[in-house]
């Protein structure tokens, strides 16, 4: 009998690689030999594959098959390779027609009856078939709407294997994608409906219109948690190719809601603080599974109570927010998923947290000790430092601008930046390099003067130095200049003052 390929998807993290499936019938003991680097899911679907095969009330050769999985030296995790096998089998039988096989990626897990189960990272996977050549793909119906997503290939859905193959040969037609359904968001929540606090609100509008990380400290009920929420009505949709890179991860993750419809809304993800290192950065048997910042990626992480998560995992942070991706390492290899999001921290002065500071019995080391807990080098990482001041009057405070006011001045500051920059491959000011800061765009010396002066005085590092001069950048952009002065940097500067927070 002749050599019949079939081809599947192998995901390493949110990297996909077309597999060859080779299937070979011929003469020896019937025996079923899969090579190529299975894991234990996948060695398990020979059995599966056999009986999927007979109930769908095709005949199960007692010949050797041998199926080998190309490339041989990259580990093939999961379920997701049973419809492929099955049908390089049956190829391999004359069954189906080679031409048929050829350029059609086949997803999905078989049930013992030979239903079609979904599978996670159809996203991915397609994105990788579609950049790698192939024409089409078969996948489960229940995905098929989050497979229509991906554009410039065919795309059927079906619900069984019996199904599938009467495509293959030519006699049947399967489900097709609806088109796209356009993201309709709910409004998010108003900045008006936050009391007071004009330094927060600033530190928030500027964190939005440059893509500062920030730091809110302040007593229970002041704000924190509001002001944090609504950052992400502040912040531009996302592009069709963020959006889809944003539902790649959140594919892997099973976490792509169904319906077709590719989100452009920045993601806004609030883990809790018992949440483990595996739930923050990504973990779990075998390949790791995308974490938390990862599902932040492009939009906004948020660690409400950020004293109280532990050391490990707040430094833990530092490597995603230098470099915008998590890398994993485990025995099956490491996995890169991306990460480049905004931070925002909450907390509270002081353990006892009372509603005024008056009323605070923690004593002064106590205090220190407890905003201790968010190291040096996280904090030299934060941009913007706010301090919220308890509501003492709803009467007396007056009517605040609403997201769309602000939300206006950021978009702008945000066009101005990525006209600066756009060149040089960058959007935001929290992107450009400290190098391309002072050479390219280098400020006279007398706007740097402060910065030279906290430099000497030891308050900054040189990565804070950096930093003070991105948001510089920003609140220059928010005010319509085309540089920064003096004065702006050091407003920055007031912003990465410990002693405001």
């Amino acid at each position: 009998m002749p050599i019949a390929r079939a081809y599947a998807v192998a995901l390493v993290g949110v990297d996909g690689h077309v597999v060859e499936i080779e299937a070979d019938v011929g003469k020896g003991l019937p025996r079923f030999h899969l090579l190529g680097l299975p894991d234990a899911a996948l060695h398990e679907s020979k059995d599966r594959v056999r009986a999927a095969v007979v109930n769908s009330g095709f005949t199960w050769t007692n010949e050797k098959i041998v199926l080998a999985l190309s490339p041989a030296n990259l580990r093939k995790t999961g379920s997701g390779f049973d419809l492929a096998l099955a049908c390089a089998v049956l190829g391999a039988g004359e069954v189906l027609p080679q031409p048929e096989l050829d350029g059609t990626v086949l997803l999905g897990e078989l049930a013992l009856d030979g239903r079609l189960r979904p599978v996670r990272g159809v996203l991915p996977c397609l994105i990788a078939a579609r950049d790698a050549g192939m024409r089409r793909a078969v996948v489960p119906a229940a995905v098929l709407a989050e497979a229509g997503l991906v554009e410039g290939l065919e795309v059927h859905g079906a619900s069984c294997l019996a199904d599938v193959l009467a495509f293959l040969q030519g006699g049947g037609a399967l489900r097709r994608p609806e088109p796209p359904v356009d993201d309709v968001a709910p409004d998010p929540p108003d900045m008006a409906d936050v009391v007071g606090q004009d330094d927060a609100r600033h530190a928030i509008e500027i964190a939005a219109a440059g893509g500062h990380h920030v730091l809110l400290v302040g007593p229970p009920g002041t704000g924190k948690t509001m002001l944090a929420r609504r950052i992400v009505g502040l912040l531009p949709r996302l592009a069709p190719q963020e959006a889809l890179a944003l539902a790649a991860v959140r594919s892997v993750a099973g976490r792509l809601p169904a319906g077709g419809v590719l989100s452009t809304v920045p993601p806004f993800v609030a883990p809790h603080h018992s949440s483990s290192m595996a739930a923050l950065l990504g973990g779990g048997s075998g390949i790791a599974r995308p974490g938390a910042v990862s599902l932040a990626h492009l939009g906004v992480l948020f660690l409400d109570e950020a004293p109280e998560w532990g050391a490990s995992l707040l430094d833990s942070l530092r490597t995603p927010l230098e470099e915008g991706e998590v890398r994993l390492a485990r025995a099956d290899g490491t996995v890169r998923y991306p990460a480049r999001f905004q931070l925002v921290l909450a907390a509270n002065p002081c353990p006892c947290a009372p509603a005024h500071d008056r009323d605070c019995v923690c004593p002064s080391l106590v205090r220190r000790r407890y905003l201790g807990r968010l190291s040096g080098p996280l904090l030299d990482r934060v941009d913007l430092r706010a301090r919220m001041f308890p509501v003492t009057a709803l009467a007396a405070a007056g009517p605040a601008e609403d997201t769309a006011t602000v939300r206006a001045r950021v978009l702008a500051a945000r066009g101005a930046a990525a006209e600066r920059w756009g060149a040089l491959g960058y959007r935001t000011n929290a992107e450009v390099p400290g190098p391309v800061l002072r050479t390219r765009f280098a400020l006279p010396r007398s706007a740097v003067r402060p910065l030279d002066a906290g430099l000497r005085a030891g308050q900054l590092t040189a990565r804070g130095a950096d930093r003070a001069l991105r948001v510089a950048w920003t609140l220059a952009d928010l005010a319509g200049r085309d540089r920064p002065d003096e004065d702006l940097v050091e407003t920055a500067l007031f912003f990465r003052d410990r002693r405001a927070a």
